[in-house]
């Protein structure tokens, strides 16, 4: 499984797809889910829904992941052929600097002002992004539209995949959240042959990136039982973070239960079902599991919960390092153990289906 995991993320994380602008990344899931479920349906905003019937009646489970990656999009175009910006998703400014990237497939760069150039400020400063450039190697904006490069085109990071030594560590762009589309490919395909209870709905999201906005829709169709949000988030385990103070999560020590995320109004705190359906389905399965309070970010769940009159839901995550940046870091070994968690969560989820918010109380 781990090999067929490393393919599809492979695969996966070469593809481009902004928010907005994910159909590539739809066209390849829709290919690869087709064969596996009993329908695959997109709607008009570009959202998966993937149906496997179950052989008795049970509930209804949703597991979502996103399809969309942060980016930009083209803002203008200067005479010189120099590229204006606008960023999409949350892309931190100090990150840009000599990023590599591509426009319709034509290798770019964001242009980084020569050391010997900067004065003792300009060193100590990040440049915002609205200050910076794209280079695509053009002398005009008559050759840069000859490229049939237009306002509003979308800018991705360069396509970037690679092992490490360790074998089960991977970097690269895209990574969140191309490893949770690769962990729902890999559930259907594990979950052939399997029998089990009620309905089971794939949904791949779009625009997860700025707002949550796929999740809103999908969810609000299909109004499941429960849900699970399938996303990745930042690891505390590198020098640059305190381990306890901050955020005690590892790569490799297994996916990460989200007890409480976000902030305020947007954030979520677990429903005790679902903590206690996380939790003995990550014990059942035999597989290494870490709690968490991250209140630096929001998945799909936030947006899921509080759709209608609430669903059960809540989000595993696999730890990364280095978010949102084109060498995001993962272990392999976390999106095995997710794959078999939410696969003892689909056999078992008939077990949960009267299951009421006081039985949970010692969770």
């Amino acid at each position: 499984m781990k090999e067929k995991l490393r393919q599809s993320l492979h695969q996966l994380m070469l593809i481009p797809g902004i928010s907005g602008q994910e159909q590539k990344v739809v066209q390849y899931m829709v290919e690869k889910l087709t064969p596996l479920a009993d329908s695959v349906e997109v709607d008009s905003f570009g959202n998966i829904i993937a149906t496997k019937k179950g052989k008795k009646p049970g509930p209804s489970l949703m597991l979502a992941a996103h399809s969309d990656e942060i980016g930009a999009i083209v803002k203008s175009v200067e005479k010189n052929g120099f590229i204006r910006f606008e960023k999409i998703g949350g892309t931190v400014d100090s990150l840009l600097l000599g990023r590599q990237i591509a426009i319709h497939g034509h290798f770019g760069v964001v242009g980084v002002k020569a050391g010997h150039l900067m004065n003792e400020k300009e060193k100590g400063e990040v440049v915002k992004h609205r200050d910076l450039y794209i280079d695509m190697g053009m002398n005009s904006d008559v050759e840069i539209a000859e490229m049939g490069i237009r306002v509003g085109d979308p800018i991705v990071q360069w396509p970037y995949f690679h092992s490490f030594y360790n074998q089960d560590r991977v970097c690269g762009k895209a990574l969140d959240d191309r490893i949770g589309c690769a962990v729902l490919l890999a559930l259907f395909e594990d979950l052939e042959g399997n029998d089990f209870a009620g309905t089971l709905y794939g949904v791949i999201t779009v625009q997860e990136e700025v707002g949550l906005r796929g999740a809103q829709m999908a969810s609000h169709r299909l109004m499941p039982d429960f849900a699970v949000a399938l996303d990745t988030m930042p690891a505390g385990d590198t020098p640059d973070v305190n381990f306890i103070k901050e955020l005690p999560v590892s790569i490799g020590k297994g996916p990460v239960i989200q007890v409480l995320s976000g902030g305020g109004a947007r954030g979520m705190l677990l429903n005790p079902i679902m903590k206690h359906i996380l939790i003995q389905s990550c014990e059942r399965a035999k597989v290494p599991y870490q709690k968490t309070v991250f209140i630096g970010g929001n998945t799909d769940a936030a947006a899921i919960h509080l759709t209608g009159n609430g669903i059960i839901a809540g989000a595993l995550t696999i730890p990364r390092r280095y978010s949102h940046s084109p060498v995001e870091m993962m272990d392999l070994n976390d999106a095995v153990s997710a794959v078999r968690i939410f696969k003892q969560i689909v056999l078992d989820i008939h077990e949960y289906a009267n299951l009421s918010f006081v039985d949970t109380v010692d969770f």
